[in-house]
């Protein structure tokens, strides 16, 4: 009977091995693979700063409540060396991922890059708030480089112009990126940009970069429409050429600090600024805004032609009505003061 219980003995110790290597090969695959991220979106973004530890990683995932196992993710970041080897960066953590990619992906440092979109900005104060607020550099760090004389002087630029160098597009930028290394992707997207016939267009028609993005600017606080943004460019170009002043409200809201004004009258007219240009001729030191593309190829594009004046016409449709004679502006104008006045517009 003794062979028979060593046979027995055998088969239980062989049961036992085998179920707890399927114990264990289960527990094992559930850490590696089964889905352990849980959002209540369905994705979340993972911000990791610069010099930050695996401790901080942890924090983070445990104040959003990212993880449905946390020690199952502890485990294998060990295991994988992950808490030796954390990367800054900006990582898009989705909806029922496993362990086994999730820890890949931040181990590697593959980031999913900020889309940056820049529009409707009006100040140099006002780029770099949005722009700080959108990745790890601070708008100290962002505002030194701007203001930084030399800087803006190897660009072809000075710090009243520097805001020129961003062109208004969509860009992938890392979140991590340094201001530095920021500013070098915005000068190689202006490089970029002022390659080749924008460039000779700028100098045919006697403008440099920066004073073609300055009356953009203009053109792109008169009108949104891009039909007629040559045309209103080809009469602040008329007026350039005969040294008449540009009379551009625009530059006048600007100078005053107030760009929700409707109408503008004699006392906003009497400011005085560089940027009031019913006192002063020529261009102002620097842009208003950050102009479109369409805005900047409608003054190296400008409308050939006798127009010097222009207003809003009477429809207040944001078109406008253009005129070649004081007399016909003086009709104009007198027509859009009236629908004003109809609607009650201070």
């Amino acid at each position: 009977m003794k062979p028979k219980k060593n046979l027995q003995l055998k088969a239980g110790v062989i049961i036992t091995v085998g179920m707890l290597f399927a114990s264990f090969s289960f527990y094992f695959y559930q850490i590696f693979f089964t889905p352990n991220i849980q959002l209540k979106k369905d994705n979340f973004y993972l911000y990791i700063p610069t010099g930050a530890t695996f401790d901080a990683v942890r924090d983070t995932l445990n104040k959003n409540d990212v993880l449905n196992d946390k020690v199952s993710f502890y485990f294998l970041s060990k295991l994988t060396g992950y808490t030796d080897k954390v990367k800054p960066g900006r990582y898009l953590l989705t909806s029922n991922s496993n362990n086994l990619n999730t820890i890949k992906m931040l181990k590697r440092g593959t980031q999913s890059p900020v889309k940056l979109t820049y529009n409707n900005i009006r100040l140099k104060s006002e780029l770099v708030e949005k722009l700080s607020s959108r990745f790890e550099f601070s708008s100290e760090e962002l505002l030194s480089i701007l203001n930084n004389e030399e800087f803006a002087k190897r660009n072809g630029l000075d710090t009243t112009t520097i805001i020129s160098l961003f062109i208004p597009n969509t860009y992938e930028i890392y979140w991590n990126t340094t201001a530095e290394k920021f500013m070098d992707r915005i000068i190689n997207e202006y490089q970029k940009f002022w390659n080749g016939s924008r460039d000779e267009k700028a100098e045919s028609i006697g403008m440099s970069k920066a004073q073609v993005s300055i009356l953009a600017s203009i053109v792109e606080a008169e009108t949104a429409k891009n039909s007629e943004k040559s045309r209103v460019a080809g009469v602040y170009v008329n007026r350039l050429k005969s040294n008449m002043p540009l009379q551009a409200d625009p530059t006048i809201k600007f100078a005053v600090g107030d760009f929700s004004l409707k109408r503008i009258y004699s006392g906003h007219l009497a400011t005085e600024s560089p940027y009031n240009t019913y006192k002063y001729t020529g261009l102002p030191p620097g842009p208003i805004n950050l102009p479109s593309i369409s805005s900047i190829d409608a003054v190296l594009n400008y409308e050939r032609h006798k127009y010097i004046y222009f207003c809003a016409n009477s429809q207040l449709n944001g078109y406008h009505e253009f005129a070649e004679t004081y007399d016909q502006h003086r009709e104009n104008a007198e027509s859009y003061r009236k629908a004003l006045n109809r609607l009650n517009i201070k």
